[in-house]
C-alpha cells in the first residue's frame, strides 16, 4: 500500500513563469532531492524524480510498472480509486510479457526505413496545408490551418482512418487529455473513440486496404477489444503530440528571432534543431508514471511497494549535469546528447521516428514557405495548454 505523505511534502510544481519553461522550482529539485517525497496535482502522495540519471533509471527500472492511475486534478481524487487494470490494447500501460506482445505486432511498422520511405508523402502533405495557407488573407490560427491538419492526415493514412472522420476524433482525443475533464468526460469520451475505430475495424474485414487497421485486424490474431484499443492509442498519440510539438516549436522559434534564422541560413541544422526542440519543449509536461511493485532503495530514499512515482521529463531535459552549454537556452548548434522528450526503456515512444520525419518536414517548410512568419497577438495573449497532458497552445494567431 501506499504510505502517507509527511505532512510537510511539499506539492508538484506546476506553475509556469515562461511558456517554455517547465516550473521552476524544477531546478532546486533537481540539484537538491532529485528523489523527492511529494503531494502530486491530484491530490495523491508520490515521488517526483527530476534529475536525467535518475528519471532515465526509474523508466528501465523493471521494478517500476507502468500500470497506474490516470492523472486528474478534478473529480474525484485517483489515490481513492484502486488502480485500474490495462484496458486491452492499450499497451502503455502494460509490463511485459503483454507489453511485448503488442510492442513486437508494431514495431516493424514505424522503422526508420519506412519512416524515410513514407518522407515523401509527409512532404506533399506539408505542402498541401501551406498552400492552402497562402491563400488565407495573411492571418490564420496555425494550429487549426497548419499544426494540427498534418500529423492528423499523416496518421489517419497510416492506419486508414478517414479524415473526413476527423472532428470526432479530434474532439474525443482532447477530453481525453484534459486535466480538468470529469471522469464521465473521460469515460464518455473513450467509449465514443473504441466506437469509432470498431466500426473501422469490422469494415477492414471485409474490405482491406493498405495500412496499419487492415494488417491488424487480418494477420495480428487480436481480439475485437485488444484490436480497438490499439487502433485508439496510435490515433491518439499520432496526432496529439505532434501537432502540439508543430505549434508550440513555431511559436518557440519566433520568439527566439536568431534561431529562426540561424535555420534560415542553413538548412542541415533541421536535424539538431528537432532535438533541441523536443529537448527544450518536452511537451509530456507532467512525466510518466510508474508504481513501485515492491519495496525498493531508490536515490537514497526507501520507497515503498504501491507508490506513484512520476519520472519528470521536462526536468531531466533541463539538467546541466548531462546537456552541454546552458539547458534552459534554446540552441539549434547544441551537439546531440540523448534527451528523453520520447521517453526511455521499453516503452520509448513507438512513433518517434514518424514525429521526427513529420517536425522536420512542417518546420522546414513553413521557414521556406513564410520567412516573415509572426505572431498575430502579444505571446501573453496565445492561450497555452496548461489545462492538457500534453502542453502546447490552444491557438497560435500568426500573419506574415
Amino acid at each position: 500500500m501506499v504510505t502517507e505523505a509527511h505532512a510537510d511534502a511539499r506539492t508538484q510544481p506546476t506553475a509556469r513563469t515562461c511558456p517554455f519553461d517547465p516550473p521552476p522550482e524544477y531546478r532546486v529539485l533537481r540539484e537538491n532531492d532529485p528523489v523527492a517525497e511529494v503531494t502530486l496535482p491530484d491530490g495523491v502522495p508520490g515521488w517526483l524524480v527530476t534529475g536525467y540519471e535518475e528519471v532515465r533509471a526509474v523508466l528501465a527500472d523493471p521494478r517500476f510498472s507502468s500500470r497506474r492511475r490516470p492523472l486528474r486534478t478534478g473529480g474525484a481524487t485517483a489515490g481513492d480509486a484502486p488502480m485500474p487494470p490495462p484496458a486491452p490494447g492499450m499497451f502503455i500501460t502494460m509490463d511485459p510479457p503483454e507489453h511485448t506482445r503488442f510492442r513486437r505486432l508494431l514495431t516493424g511498422q514505424f522503422t526508420v526505413r519506412r519512416m524515410r520511405q513514407l518522407t515523401p508523402r509527409v512532404e506533399r502533405i506539408v505542402a498541401e496545408r501551406l498552400d492552402a495557407m497562402a491563400a488565407a488573407a495573411g492571418s490564420v490560427d496555425l494550429v487549426q490551418a497548419f499544426a494540427l491538419p498534418v500529423p492528423s492526415l499523416v496518421i489517419c493514412e497510416l492506419l486508414g482512418v478517414p479524415y473526413t472522420d476527423r472532428e470526432e476524433f479530434q474532439c474525443n482525443s482532447a477530453a481525453l487529455v484534459r486535466l480538468d475533464a470529469s471522469p464521465e468526460d473521460v469515460q464518455q469520451a473513450a467509449q465514443a473513440l473504441r466506437q469509432f475505430i470498431h466500426r473501422l475495424a469490422l469494415a477492414k474485414r471485409d474490405d482491406p486496404t493498405d495500412d496499419i487497421l487492415s494488417a491488424l485486424v487480418h494477420s495480428a490474431g487480436l481480439t475485437d477489444e485488444e484490436l480497438t484499443g490499439v487502433g485508439v492509442l496510435l490515433l491518439l498519440a499520432g496526432h496529439e503530440t505532434t501537432a502540439n510539438m508543430i505549434a508550440l516549436g513555431t511559436m518557440c522559434l519566433l520568439r527566439n528571432p536568431h534561431q529562426w534564422e540561424a535555420l534560415r541560413a542553413d538548412a542541415s541544422l533541421m536535424d539538431s534543431a528537432v532535438e533541441e526542440l523536443l529537448r527544450y519543449l518536452t511537451i509530456i509536461q507532467f512525466g510518466s508514471r510508474r508504481t513501485a511493485l515492491e519495496d525498493l532503495e531508490f536515490g537514497g530514499h526507501r520507497i515503498p511497494a504501491g507508490s506513484t512515482v512520476v519520472a519528470c521529463l521536462p526536468s531531466a531535459n533541463r539538467d546541466a549535469e548531462h546537456f552541454p552549454g546552458d539547458p534552459d537556452q534554446l540552441d539549434v548548434h547544441r551537439p546531440y546528447s540523448p534527451h528523453l522528450a520520447f521517453g526511455h526503456g521499453i516503452h520509448q515512444c513507438l512513433g518517434q521516428q514518424l514525429a521526427r520525419v513529420e517536425l522536420k518536414a512542417a518546420l522546414s517548410a513553413l521557414m521556406d514557405r513564410f520567412p516573415t512568419l509572426q505572431l498575430a497577438v502579444p505571446v501573453d495573449r496565445v492561450p497555452m495548454r496548461d489545462d492538457m497532458l500534453v502542453y502546447g497552445v490552444h491557438e497560435l494567431p500568426v500573419t506574415w
